[in-house]
């Protein structure tokens, strides 16, 4: 059967990469042959050890396939045998046809792939034998003139051609769709090789980062880094890992968050920063879930939280246009529009609209918000209030059913302890969470800059973690004293980029746009 693409039959194309067709990549309990395979190509690497350097380092490319296949797009035939453009490429070899003394291969680059014509007569002598020796995956340099095949296709008559990295281990081989996940997650070099789609989602990842980087600096805010290892976890409610510097003798903590950090540098009179950082929680690994995830957080002087909505929504708007082309954005079947006009509601009438059975007028009686919530099947600590208890009954409830984006607003302070409390109701804060297909993208509120009111919430967490809740924040003193000095009026935001980056490429799982996702160690003999 032949590829009507590429114009290679299958067992032409060998392990050509999914780009022409999608291969199953499995493990080398299924594949009895690999260790034949292996040896055979060790055979040959041991054989040009004899010869020389069998890994030479001084072949240099000029051009790569899409710039190629871009530059010379609307060149026919005749005018690129007018040109008589010499290019060097280089990369992995995916396809290899060999036809007595001519042979086409398929070498890809980080940008896609270029054909490559060799002839036995037009290489130097000895090179077209050489490689009809070498394996599909090996890496190799060509240098050459561009032409068109007879059908079109842009190719590089190879002057040159040179092994400049053997691989010793053979590509998936099987032709049904990458089927194994965790072997995709677990050697994601492999992925990388053969799966455009996953080439393209960490492209479009670092395009994603790049446009809230330059979208932050056009407002003038100040990147600064802030450590990952702290004396004080805080920043959030979570579960942080510990670790011990033996130097010092003295136990520290790998972030939960940066945010008391960069608060801290508002108050030194940077009133715009922000950071992308890598934050770190110990607690499950699901679909959502990573213990190692990257936010983006910043904060600034003379804002409140209404300013960061309309902020976040504005950056999604354009962040959505520049790296999809579009604002509509296509998730899991279901579609969204980042150009309309973000939902905004309170947490409370949430509740409301997704729980008509509630009696709204006992929305903040603790008894009845236990009651309630134990009758959903949630659980009830004794040392939860009527705030935790309502946000417990709206994550359950709620959370799932806020498919477009929508800001949720006016968390209970119980459950917001860094957050200003609203001026006309102390039972709330002025925070919003935004949420997109079911799930929270982003936190921000207007900061807590009363020093005696944070100490007074640091408190109330201490007591939270004594009566045995292990996400609760930890007394940061010197945090209290940096406030002590006065910070101005702000506001802040930590958007999820892992999430961000799900949506925006259309990925079911976080370890989709995780380059290496955490897993269980794999077991070697």
């Amino acid at each position: 059967m032949i590829d009507r693409r590429s114009g290679f039959s299958r067992e032409e194309i060998g392990n050509v990469g999914a780009s022409l067709l999608a291969i199953e990549m499995t493990d080398e309990q299924d594949r009895p042959d690999e260790n034949k395979l292996i040896a055979e190509r060790r055979a040959k690497l041991d054989a040009l050890r004899v010869q020389g350097n069998a890994f030479p380092n001084d072949f240099r490319r000029n051009a790569i396939a899409e710039e190629l296949h871009r530059t010379f797009h609307g060149h026919d035939k005749d005018a690129l045998e007018d040109e008589k453009t010499e290019v060097s490429v280089s990369g992995r070899m995916m396809a290899k046809r060999v036809m007595g003394k001519a042979s086409f291969i398929k070498l890809q680059d980080r940008s896609g792939q270029i054909q490559v014509r060799l002839e036995r007569d037009r290489l130097p002598e000895g090179v077209y034998q050489a490689f009809k020796k070498w394996d599909v995956g090996d890496i190799l340099g060509a240098k050459g003139v561009l032409f068109r095949t007879n059908t079109g296709e842009l190719t590089v008559m190879a002057d040159e051609a040179r092994l400049l990295t053997k691989s010793l281990r053979p590509l998936p081989e099987k032709w049904a769709g990458l089927s194994d996940r965790e072997t995709r997650y677990r050697r994601r070099y492999v992925d990388l090789i053969i799966n455009e789609k996953s080439r393209e989602t960490f492209r479009r990842r670092s395009a994603i980062v790049t446009y809230m980087r330059g979208f932050l600096e056009s407002l003038d805010f100040l990147e600064v880094e802030t450590p990952m290892m702290q004396v004080t976890p805080g920043g959030a409610i979570a579960r942080p890992f510990t670790t011990h510097h033996n130097a010092l003798d003295m136990t520290l903590y790998l972030r939960i968050a940066p945010e008391l950090n960069l608060k801290r540098l508002i108050v030194g009179g940077f009133d715009r920063v922000y950071e992308i950082n890598r934050n770190f929680r110990n607690e499950g690994v699901s679909t959502q879930h990573n213990p190692e995830f990257t936010m983006l957080e910043a904060y600034r002087a003379y804002a409140d939280y209404n300013d960061w909505m309309d902020t976040t929504e504005a950056m999604l708007h354009g962040l959505a246009e520049a790296v999809n082309g579009t604002t509509v954005v296509e998730y899991q079947g279901e579609t969204y529009d980042f150009g309309r006009k973000f939902e905004r509601m309170t947490i409370e009438e949430c509740i409301a609209r997704y729980n008509p059975d509630f009696d709204m007028r006992r929305v903040r009686d603790r008894d009845y918000l236990a009651g309630y919530a134990e009758r959903a099947g949630l659980e009830v600590r004794d040392h939860y209030g009527a705030g935790k208890l309502q946000a417990e009954v709206f994550e359950a409830t709620g959370e799932a059913e806020l498919r477009r984006p929508t800001f949720i607003t006016q968390y209970p302070a119980e459950v917001s302890p860094l957050a200003r409390k609203n001026d006309e109701d102390p039972f709330v804060t002025d925070r919003f969470e935004l949420f997109i297909a079911g799930r929270e993208i982003a936190n921000g509120f207007s900061e807590l800059n009363d020093s005696e009111d944070q100490a007074d919430r640091f408190r109330a967490q201490v007591e939270a973690a004594r009566a045995g809740d292990d996400e609760a924040m930890s007394f940061d003193h010197d945090y209290i004293r940096a406030l002590e000095y006065g910070m101005p009026p702000a506001a802040g935001i930590g958007i999820g980029v892992d999430r961000l980056v799900m949506l925006l490429t259309d990925s079911a799982s976080i370890r989709d746009v995780l380059l290496f996702p955490h897993l269980r160690p794999e077991v070697f003999d």
